[in-house]
């Protein structure tokens, strides 16, 4: 189905260097067109996270046809399929329209093609397979439009062929159904996923993790997160979750609030854990080094309990754990509570107005008293942060060293 002058190609790009390369291609006697999320979120009306772009000319033809042009390519990691195009200060992602056979050991290998619609099949989903040229011309050829225009996701032909090509093909049907759902989910594609569930097992923990991430980071991820843990697509990985209603309020306040979506508070929402399982579930995921320890210190500050009745309690959160992890801390405690609390926004504003102290000691200070050795130099400058946090963090460095020297 071709859709003439149906999008605003604006909304996917504005760069004249990027709109450049089709004119490039066309010279060389190619087709080249904008697929996959760039087009599905500009029909949305949504602004294009990537710019993905897939050609008629194989890999060398496109090489040949960029060096012609004085523009530098590059290989694209493993993908024997993809060309890098450097255009201006944009890497381009270019792929060659491709079908797939297997050889005779089994393995998958890919050889190009000049069909589009063959192409398109090879794509998980129809609203993941709509292409759009450089004039806001349509190329739908499994319905994509009208699927996203209904709410309707769907794998492209036979969900089990899809999902045994890529396993985490059934973690990506979630996240875009959480994205843009808005019938019940296909039963025939949920069937594919609960018989494949094993086959998540193969991937790398990597993989699963980054996409459990971005289905957190959806609006409808409670929803979703139930769907998922009822028919055990992550039982592998993760325990059920108590408290789906408590993420679904979390998501409302953020809102409410102005807080960025963050996944790493989510995934504490999802399992409120302590420092022992907030540990074992960054193990498990392998999460970055950033996020394993947010999540740790969400833990910690939770269990802590600190309460925030006043400015020297706000106070001594805040050099604790941290502005940031206060704030995340009192928005979880509000979503998990069963009334909204009335003063939470004076409680943000007076966390965000709070000056983190400074510890006025250091190292060199102590040692500067003629005490040496790590563990002396370490046990010495807790005493004198706790004499210092007891005194409402008053006492002056020349005051806290004659405590030592007294």
């Amino acid at each position: 189905m071709i859709r003439d002058n149906y999008l605003d190609v604006k909304r996917i790009t504005t760069d004249p260097e990027v709109l450049k390369i089709f004119k490039i291609i066309r010279h060389y006697g190619g087709i080249i067109r904008f697929v996959g999320g760039a087009v599905r979120d500009a029909l949305m009306g949504l602004k294009a996270a990537n710019i993905d772009l897939s050609t008629d000319l194989s890999p060398d033809e496109l090489a040949e046809a960029c060096e012609e042009a004085g523009i530098r390519t590059m290989p694209i990691g493993l993908k024997i399929d993809t060309l890098g195009v450097v255009v201006g200060n944009t890497l381009l992602e270019i792929s060659s329209l491709k079908k797939q056979v297997k050889n005779s050991n089994g393995r998958m290998e890919v050889e190009f093609t000049d069909d589009w619609k063959e192409d398109a099949s090879k794509r998980d989903l129809t609203i993941n397979a709509v292409y759009a040229d450089e004039n806001g011309n349509v190329f739908d050829y499994y319905n994509g439009i009208k699927d996203l225009e209904k709410g309707n996701i769907r794998f492209i032909g036979d969900a089990n062929r899809q999902i045994r090509e890529d396993y985490v093909r059934i973690l990506r049907f979630f996240r875009f159904y959480s994205l843009f759902g808005k019938t019940p989910i296909d039963a025939r594609a949920l069937k594919a996923c609960r018989e494949h569930i094993n086959g998540l097992k193969s991937l790398p923990i990597e993989r699963i993790r980054d996409e459990l991430l971005k289905i957190l980071l959806t609006p409808k991820a409670a929803a979703t997160l139930g769907i998922m843990f009822e028919n055990d697509i992550l039982s592998h990985w993760l325990i059920d979750s108590p408290y789906l209603n408590a993420l679904e309020k979390l998501i409302r306040l953020e809102a409410k609030y102005g807080f960025a979506p963050d996944p790493t508070r989510r995934l504490f929402a999802l399992f409120r854990p302590n420092k022992m399982l907030a540990e074992n579930i960054a193990i498990r995921l392998k999460l970055p080094k950033k996020q394993k320890e947010y999540l740790i210190r969400l833990a910690e500050a939770e269990c802590a309990e600190w309460k925030c009745s006043s400015p020297a309690e706000l106070k001594q959160a805040v050099y604790r754990f941290g502005k940031d992890t206060c704030l995340s801390v009192l928005l979880l405690r509000e979503a998990a509570a069963e009334k909204d609390e009335s003063q939470a926004q004076t409680i943000f504003c007076a966390i965000q107005d709070t000056a983190v102290p400074i510890f006025p000691i250091s190292g060199k200070d102590i040692i500067g008293l003629g005490i040496t050795g790590n563990a002396q130099i370490g046990a010495t400058r807790e005493q004198l942060e706790q004499i210092w946090i007891n005194s409402g963090f008053e006492l002056t460095r020349d005051e806290l060293l004659a405590k030592i020297t007294s």
